[in-house]
């Protein structure tokens, strides 16, 4: 519908004018119209006239589609003021979103792990987000393929080997068979602390893991799985893969593809050794670089002077290996804020050999977790918040406040108050808050849902929930929430276009408050305008689910 009234405008200008501009439509307060456009304004600029006199002139033109414009009126210095007719608002509701990436093939990279090391607060904020950016560009049309990329290799790996290897005494792989499965994550955690406070405090250790990361590397090189040194290894990293699957199962993520630093490593080298013959990357100390100040950015090291190749390269091949493997017209990188930097030099440095990947990916950024109260997390000091952590203090708070033990309450109350925040905000996580009943939260949505099921569930035998009524005749209220729902494809849109998912929450939260005030004025079952209200309700309640299903969360019929 939307669009249909931006071509009637633009028609409306040209027939009047005969000028050809392109038409801004914007979604006024709800006494003022359904739609407000600003066309005259821009004509005056062109014809040097007052923009209420130019308005004047269009508004009979564009009320001649009277099948959809009710009203158009002048307000402020020239906007024009539009009202859908009833027919043309009930037809607005049964539309999806416009489809804006139809057929284009997307590659969502998020979550990224590291192997050796405990999943915290920050991996599920990533992950949740990364899933609603990923179902929303899907809700447009595109072709999402999820994958994550994890450091299975370099120095916070040697960092927890080192300790491995103390723990256990040497290289005695038989001995990790004591350590319980389900302490497994955290046991690794506690070894990765242990070598980077030794790393940073005492030289010979900072030597015996350096040597130690060198040797991982070479049993990558050599593809060795049968030393005691590489069981140690590889059965450690399977440990890692096991735990992130169980944990991406319990919050409902999955993944296409997982590219672990090993696997990008030979592409980034290789990459990155051919185009320093040709001038990209240099030779600086007995490394290699990109030297970033002469694009305004700063210099990195891709390859060190011990001849080991950094995040940088790898990150180089990761972008290589999507490319080959999906041939992508978008590509987009989820990180934490800090690595907004970092992650600029790299692109700059690929664009000059591939233009065409740098321009096709866009990085976007988000804040960091934290807990009411001010908790700050740090993974090399092994003061951090688990991921599992935000997960069981949102369920001992639905527990104490319900009874219950609903794991879909739960990941609805976590994966909305995450969500509902702008990206590249921080997060301030207050479990009471968000598993509350009341207020702007997922539980709260939830049974809003559940809500409008039972409604349905009441209504009279002989009444339809899905069909076209004939002479709408709307009340207010009723009319009010029609234009509410007609609302929703634009949201989703403008959430696709933007890349930010709270578009979509603070829609969900005034969707359900505009339903509440509906449902205070008007009784749905067993008043004589109960099929019409019934089919606004299941209108309400299927919008409200999709939204949900969105964000990733469930829409329940009954709570």
């Amino acid at each position: 519908m939307k669009r249909e009234l931006e071509k009637i405008i633009k028609q409306a200008a040209n027939e009047v004018f005969g000028e050809d501009l392109a038409v801004e439509l914007t979604r006024p307060e709800e006494k003022f119209g359904d739609y407000s456009t600003n066309i005259a304004l821009k004509l005056a600029g062109k014809l040097q006239k007052k923009p209420s006199e130019l308005a004047s002139q269009l508004m009979p033109v564009i009320k001649k589609r009277a099948d959809i414009i009710a009203g158009v009126e002048i307000a402020g210095p020239g906007f024009l003021n539009l009202r859908l007719s009833e027919e043309a608002l009930w037809e607005s509701a049964n539309s999806g979103p416009e489809m804006l990436l139809q057929g284009k093939t997307i590659v969502a990279e998020y979550s990224d792990p590291s192997s050796f090391k405990v999943l915290h607060a920050g991996h599920l904020y990533t992950s949740l987000v990364g899933d609603a950016v990923a179902n929303t560009l899907e809700a447009v049309g595109g072709i999402v393929h999820r994958v994550n990329f994890g450091g299975d290799i370099g120095l916070h790996v040697a960092k927890t080997i080192w300790s491995i290897l103390r723990t256990l005494g040497g290289e005695f792989p038989d001995k990790l068979a004591d350590i319980p499965e389900a302490e497994r994550p955290d046991w690794m955690s506690q070894r990765y602390v242990e070598g980077n406070l030794a790393y940073e405090d005492d030289p010979s250790s900072k030597s015996a893991i350096t040597d130690l990361n060198k040797r991982l590397y070479g049993l990558h090189a050599q593809n060795d799985h049968e030393s005691a040194f590489a069981k140690i290894y590889w059965t450690c990293r399977q440990w890692s893969y096991d735990y992130f699957e169980q944990f991406y199962d319990r919050i409902g993520s999955h993944f296409d593809k997982y590219y672990p630093e090993s696997m990008t490593m030979p592409v980034g080298v290789e990459t990155v050794m051919e185009q320093l013959d040709k001038g990209v990357y240099q030779r600086s100390d007995g490394a290699i670089i990109f030297p970033g100040e002469t694009y305004g950015l700063h210099t990195r090291v891709f390859i060190n002077s011990q001849g080991l190749p950094t995040y940088e390269t790898k990150d180089v091949g990761l972008i290589m290996m999507k490319w080959h493997d999906y041939h992508y017209d978008m590509s987009i990188i989820l990180t934490d804020a800090t690595q907004a930097q970092y992650m600029a030099v790299v692109l700059k440095s690929v664009e000059q050999f591939a233009p065409e990947l740098a321009k096709t990916t866009t990085h976007i950024t988000h804040g960091r977790v934290k807990l009411a109260g001010g908790v700050k997390m740090s993974s090399r000091l092994g003061n951090f918040v688990r991921a599992v952590d935000v997960l069981d203090a949102a369920a001992e708070a639905n527990k104490k406040l319900t009874g219950q033990d609903n794991q879909q309450t739960v990941l609805g109350a976590v994966k909305y108050a995450f969500l509902r925040t702008r990206l590249g905000a921080d997060v301030i996580y207050e479990p009471d808050e968000s598993v509350s009943l009341e207020g702007n939260s997922g539980p709260y949505l939830q049974y809003a849902h559940a809500r409008a099921c039972s409604i349905m569930e009441k209504k009279s035998p002989q009444v339809a929930v899905e069909q076209q009524p004939i002479g709408l005749n709307l009340q207010p209220a009723e009319r009010s929430l029609l234009r509410k729902i007609s609302e929703y494809p634009e949201v989703v849109n403008q959430a696709a276009a933007e890349l930010l998912p709270h578009y979509i929450c603070t829609y969900l939260y005034e969707l359900c408050q505009n339903f509440n005030a509906f449902y205070e004025q008007c009784r749905v079952i067993g008043d004589d305008r109960e099929a019409l209200r019934i089919q606004l309700v299941n209108k309400y309640a299927a919008v409200l689910k999709d939204g949900l299903k969105l964000l990733g969360i469930a829409a329940p019929t009954h709570i």
